[in-house]
């Protein structure tokens, strides 16, 4: 099995994945000077998430063949709306931090809109790769990709998601954009994201001050723009090459979600610049070779996934290093593969599976 995939793309996902156990567990401790009980809870989860449920993720996607998505990509579509769907059910919807976005299954909780991630983009790699011919007709092209959009954005909108939403819509448009959409449509559907943006801030008293305290984190500085400023706050007291691992200081009662969409700060402060260059290189392999992977994949279809999966990947890691250093507003969206997070740590494992199962089909020999 490992002899035809990219041997660079599964040792960097490793690296990363062995790095963000460290780091992780070097932010839990500010959850240890509180809770014993609850520290020990969250590292069994992500050693167990990471190391078995992640590890059988990521050798699935390797193993399963690709082409089976597209033969399958309405259903793999229907079955994540209805699951996303699921998260507004009395009894079954977890409501935390002001959204329904979990349902909780007892004794794990699972937050569909991870799946949904991978699904769309299937069911877009798919629709580009058999329709491309007829896309000048905007009822094959526009049309499908703006009643699917829709009812996604919908699902998220109301939960609300806006980060997932925002990961979802550009690792689509991406590949819609790839797939051959017409000049008109894209610059249709990019006059549409920007009404649509406004208006969702217009509407959202918690979007409109997360794009207050962007401008200007003195405002509101105990409340709006509390995380951003202790986030900062770790940054810049790490220096070039930090405190030391382990040595920070903000995890402990001062930076909200240091095991969550925080933990770059932490990272930042314990092992300064350097520390953050070297995450921020990581992903710069992962987004290389999923590129290159996409440029040689076998067929259309592995070619549009290949790259759906990468932006998903790079979206979701940029918009969490970019709010953390104030060049995009908080969303609360978690460090892929590093973060604390059951279904979105096993979800990526997976969907870097498929891709690493994509590579096997290159016309190139990829190292």
């Amino acid at each position: 099995m490992l002899s035809r995939i990219d041997k660079t793309l599964f040792i960097t996902v490793v690296i990363i994945l062995i790095s963000g156990l460290l780091f992780f567990g070097s932010a839990a401790l500010g959850v240890l000077a509180s809770n014993e009980a609850k520290f020990y809870g969250i590292i069994e989860n992500q050693l167990i998430y990471a190391f078995l449920g992640g590890s059988l993720a990521l050798f699935l996607g390797m193993s399963i063949p690709y082409q089976l998505y597209k033969k399958y990509a309405y259903v793999l579509f229907a079955f994540s709306l209805v699951v996303t769907s699921l998260v507004f059910v009395p009894g079954l919807s977890m409501y935390h931090g002001g959204a329904h976005r979990w349902i909780d299954l007892g004794p794990i909780t699972i937050q569909p809109s991870e799946f949904m991630k991978f699904c769309f983009v299937v069911v877009v790699a798919y629709w580009c790769s058999t329709y491309r011919h007829l896309f000048k007709n905007w009822k094959y092209g526009l049309l499908p990709y703006v009643l699917a959009g829709g009812l996604v954005s919908l699902l998220l909108l109301l939960q609300p998601d806006f980060g997932t939403y925002t990961i979802i819509m550009a690792s689509s448009f991406v590949v819609y954009f790839v797939g051959g959409a017409r000049k008109k449509h894209i610059y249709i559907l990019l006059l549409l994201a920007v009404v649509g943006a406004v208006l969702l801030i217009s509407a959202r008293p918690y979007m409109l001050e997360r794009v207050k305290t962007f401008f200007n984190n003195e405002y509101d500085p105990h409340g709006a723009s509390y995380q951003l400023r202790q986030g900062l706050i770790a940054l810049g007291s790490g220096g070039l090459t930090g405190r030391g691992l382990g040595q920070s200081v903000q995890k402990f009662n001062y930076l909200p979600e240091p095991i969550g969409d925080s933990i770059l700060a932490v990272i930042g402060e314990e092992l300064g610049f350097l520390g953050v260059a070297y995450v921020v290189i990581l992903y710069g392999i992962v987004g290389r070779r999923g590129y290159y992977i996409s440029v040689h994949a076998g067929d259309q279809f592995g070619r549009l996934l290949a790259i759906g999966i990468t932006v998903i990947i790079l979206t979701q890691a940029m918009i969490n290093i970019m709010s953390m250093i104030k060049l995009f507003p908080l969303t609360g969206v978690p460090l892929p593969l590093i973060s604390h997070g059951g279904t979105a740590l096993m979800v990526v494992l997976f969907q870097l599976g498929v891709l690493l199962n994509i590579s096997k089909s290159s016309d190139q020999n990829l190292v």
